[in-house]
């Protein structure tokens, strides 16, 4: 009986031997091990052994810990009580200064959380802290990563959850949101009349500069086209004045050649001469052609008068084929009435 109780007391002493001297260091997590209350070494994840009743081991998470702060007021730059809760990513970088600078850092860097936080909204205005949450986690992390890098602990990031206004506020929020909604849709509102009226004015003067530029160009074309037949009028006539004179030059041309060929008497000549003015005389116009040389006139009627009186016609025969000549005076013709009366 006695050797039973001996075996199982040394079983239970043996247990707490094992117990106090054989630990596990999970992955993730370091061992602080204190030897008669002051540090010894550091332990890696795995197997390690302690003396047993002299050594101590502290565990420590080296992961990322995100810590959610509870909700708390906050007062902004423009008096305006509101709640608002974190939550503080950190991360314990120097076992030895988490441990032994602060009492528990935990509790250090929650609190030091609740300051950072009243001290960035108090610097902010209501409209800002509600529209500007990336400026907040910035100015949270920089307020708190001075104070934690003492500690040992890495505060990584910062990220306002909830920022919750008063039910007053929010009211308020949402008239001003409504009143703001119906000013943008009156402000549209009227810049598209505007535009409207602005595009409907610059299509009626593109319109009237189209029409003018059309007429325009209708009105120098019909100039053109005008000046053009002008020129080809005043060419033609120019052309027929110069065929008609060629002409009448080509006819005199031929007269007096002919004339000269045919060595016409004056008999001939007074002969034509008095034949032309009687063929003058028949015409319709109001024009009175008379002869000035009353004596040359006369001495030609009695020089027919004598050849009438033999038989053919004076001369050598060929002022007969000759063309009809006209003789006029140097002296100006004088306009008639509209009768033509010889004198």
């Amino acid at each position: 009986m006695g050797g039973v109780i001996a075996l199982v007391v040394i079983v239970v002493v043996l247990a707490i031997l094992v117990r106090v001297t054989v630990r596990v260091v999970q992955q993730g997590q370091k061992g602080v091990v204190k030897r008669l209350g002051r540090f010894h070494t550091t332990h890696n994840p795995g197997l390690t052994f302690l003396l047993p009743f002299v050594d101590s081991m502290t565990r420590v998470d080296m992961r990322e810990v995100p810590r959610r702060g509870d909700k708390q007021d906050v007062i902004t730059k423009d008096n305006v009580a509101v709640g608002v809760s974190a939550t503080i990513f950190h991360q314990v970088v120097d076992v030895n200064k988490a441990l032994f600078e602060v009492q528990d850092y935990l509790v250090a860097i929650d609190q030091i959380g609740r300051t950072a936080l009243r001290a960035v909204f108090g610097t902010m205005s209501l409209d800002e802290a509600l529209s500007e949450r990336q400026k907040i986690n910035t100015l949270l992390s920089e307020h708190i990563a001075d104070a934690t890098e003492k500690w040992g602990v890495r505060v990584n990031r910062i990220e306002v959850l909830d920022i919750l206004p008063p039910q007053n506020i929010l009211r308020a929020m949402e008239e001003q949101k409504e009143a703001d909604q119906h000013k943008r849709s009156v402000i549209l509102k009227s810049e598209g009349d505007k535009q409207a009226a602005i595009n409907q004015a610059e299509g009626d003067a593109q319109a009237n500069i189209t029409r003018a530029t059309a007429q325009k160009q209708a009105t120098v074309l019909a100039a053109e086209a005008k000046k053009q037949a002008q020129i080809l009028e005043a060419e033609g006539r120019r052309e027929s004045q110069r065929l008609d004179a060629e002409g009448e030059a080509a006819a005199i041309d031929s007269v007096f050649g002919a004339i000269h060929e045919g060595k016409a008497s004056p008999d001939v000549l007074a002969f034509w001469q008095l034949k032309n003015l009687a063929r003058l005389a028949e015409s319709p116009n109001s024009k009175l052609i008379v002869p000035a040389d009353f004596a040359g006139l006369m001495g030609a009627a009695q020089a027919l008068a004598a050849s009438m009186g033999e038989p053919g016609v004076p001369g050598n025969g060929k002022a007969a084929a000759a063309p009809e000549v006209v003789a006029h005076s140097p002296a100006r013709a004088k306009r008639g009435s509209g009768e033509d009366s010889p004198s």
